[in-house]
């Protein structure tokens, strides 16, 4: 099943995008990384990612907006928000703008995994 699935991991931090997408990798996904939010418009339009990993805090565009013009571009494209920040509120926001879950670095590989295949499974791939 998720063989043929595709992840997008966007954050500013390059050592988060390559150890996200080696464990991914390792899962058997296709993994996909994007530095900015612009970045991963682009990835998101060209390649179709069944789910983003996509961080909160960027500079440029911030991964609320990018969420809102991810949505735009793919309706199901299944997003899942990644922040250092504990913020019910942001949570709220995120989750009322589309995204599939809201997960609090520092997080667990295995619970990150659990999250994405319910996404996959939700997502009927």
């Amino acid at each position: 099943m998720n063989k043929a699935s595709t992840i997008l991991v966007v954050d500013d931090e390059k050592a988060v995008c390559d150890m996200l997408s080696k464990f991914l990798t390792k899962q058997g996904y296709k993994a996909l990384t994007a530095l900015s939010g612009k970045e991963a418009l682009k990835i998101v339009k060209d390649k179709h990612p069944q789910v983003i990993l996509l961080d909160i805090k960027m500079p440029e565009m911030n991964g609320i907006v990018a969420l809102q013009k991810i949505k735009e571009i793919d309706p199901k494209a299944g997003v899942v928000m990644i922040t250092a920040v504990k913020d019910e509120e942001v949570g709220k926001k995120c989750m009322a703008l589309g995204a599939y879950d809201y997960v609090t670095k520092p997080f667990g590989l295995e619970y990150l995994e659990n999250v994405l295949l319910a996404k996959l499974l939700d997502f009927g791939t």
